[in-house]
């Protein structure tokens, strides 16, 4: 499972339209660097993957030193002081308060519930634009400082990836379609909780934004998403308006961001906090009890879509809640409030993710190549779409390309199921078209992807 905190929508509209050529570039290479990252999360591990170091029972941060290596280098753990680089120190702080969320509200220790030592990587990459859960590692960018903040500033960004890892430890939703848009709003939703808490404020009290200040000033955005007002959080030339939807009314159907995780997610976010709202009190206390629950204990599958998962959050809310059956019945209003319900939406799971191993067959052939190569990246935190095209007939990279294009052409490519907060890419050669998520990419995908989104506009 690869989770990154920014939409690749998001993040192609940075690519393509921010107002310096700087923050073009760092758009474009944060989407290449997630393509790269998707590798190696399919299966749930038995185990947290994280280094468990001497004396360090909670938590190790990392900096990469704007590097791609992982873990990085060890800059602060359990009993350290503060190291004077915010990066490192906002991550230490936030992480401890995503850990006593859980362990004291929730009774979960670490994000594999078994009290496994979290590992968190700062200053990855340069002008890395994204954070992201990898299946064992939270990974943070420092952003472009021209669109986007660092991302551990928002200490609700730490606890939405921190999310994505206790999501794949428990129910291991799949990262597509409605199952997807279910592991990013359940990511939303426990973020969410952990800011609230932090501020001691009530449902009622809490503005119900996620990653308010990620964005610099300059940018007209309150924040990456709305919980409370799905569509609402930004509307700028440099990055869009914000794409999510908050009703089943308005589901989108789309082949990018992986069905549109980051979009439809939207809905079972609202869901919740209507919910929250109506139960009063503060959010973890009674709507988030029945969401962990639900996780822990709904028997859902991996497939589980937006009706599957409500109706068994209305069963959690009625086990734990026996004496109070106006919990139950708040939490099955919000459902249908926001349609899920009231029957009008569409099959728990729609288009599945495809699984398995493919020929990337039947390119075009020598006597009639096409002129040009085109690819497109959807995904990442932010759900963006980035686009790019190189002409065969005259770039100066093109002999390169058309080379690589006949490699892939003979490779069998394995295609697993997108992963959270990752990006895919497909790649239009003429007639011969075909997607490839970021952790399947082999040397030569990589190559050819990273050189044709270059040629993107700027």
């Amino acid at each position: 499972m690869f989770c990154t905190f920014v939409p690749p929508y998001l993040l192609q509209r940075v690519a393509r339209r921010a107002g310096t050529r700087h923050a073009c570039a760092s758009g474009r290479e944060t989407l290449q660097v997630d393509d790269r990252l998707r590798a190696r999360r399919e299966a749930r591990p038995p185990e947290m993957a994280a280094p468990t170091l001497p004396g360090a029972s909670s938590r190790v941060v990392h900096s990469a030193n704007n590097t791609e290596t992982l873990p990085g280098e060890v800059v602060r753990s359990d009993g350290d002081p503060p190291v004077d680089d915010l990066a490192v120190d906002e991550a230490f702080d936030s992480s401890g308060q995503v850990l006593d969320l859980f362990q004291s509200q929730f009774g979960r220790r670490s994000i594999d519930g078994r009290g496994g030592t979290v590992s968190i990587t700062v200053h990855y990459g340069r002008d890395y634009d994204n954070a992201f859960w990898d299946g064992s590692q939270l990974v943070f960018g420092d952003g472009d400082g021209q669109i986007f903040e660092r991302f551990t500033k928002p200490m609700d960004v730490m606890a939405h990836e921190f999310t994505h890892g206790v999501t794949q430890f428990t129910v291991g939703l799949a990262y597509q379609d409605q199952p997807g848009a279910l592991n990013e709003s359940i990511s939303d939703v426990f973020a969410s909780m952990a800011k609230q808490r932090m501020l001691d404020q009530s449902a009622a009290e809490a503005d119900w934004l996620i990653a308010e200040g990620l964005f610099k000033p300059g940018i007209n955005a309150k924040a990456l998403r709305s919980m409370r007002e799905p569509g609402t959080a930004y509307d700028d030339p440099q990055i869009g308006r914000d794409l999510q939807v908050g009703s089943m009314a308005d589901y989108v159907h789309t082949y990018e961001d992986s069905g549109g995780v980051h979009i439809n997610s939207g809905i079972p976010n609202r869901a919740f906090t209507l919910a929250a709202l109506e139960i009063g009190g503060a959010s973890w206390e009674k709507a988030g009890q029945v969401w962990y629950d639900t996780l822990v204990n709904g028997q859902l599958s991996s497939q589980a879509g937006f009706e599957s998962f409500a109706q068994a959050t209305v069963s959690s809310a009625g086990r734990l809640f026996t004496n109070d059956p106006s919990i139950a019945e708040k939490i099955r209003s919000a459902w249908v409030e926001v349609g899920v319900l009231a029957g009008e939406a569409p099959a728990d799971v729609g288009r599945p993710g495809g699984v398995g191993v493919f020929q990337a067959s039947a390119p075009p052939s020598e006597a009639d190549l096409p002129a040009t190569v085109a690819v497109r990246r959807t995904g990442g935190f932010a759900g963006t779409t980035k686009v790019g095209q190189l002409d065969l007939t005259s770039d100066p990279e093109a002999s390169e390309i058309r080379h690589l294009l006949m490699r892939v052409g003979r490779q069998e490519i394995t295609s697993t199921r997108p992963a959270p907060d990752r990006f895919v890419y497909t790649v239009e050669y003429g007639d011969w078209r075909f997607s490839v998520p970021e952790q399947d990419l082999t040397p030569e995908l990589r190559r050819l992807v990273q050189v044709v989104l270059d040629r993107g506009p700027n």
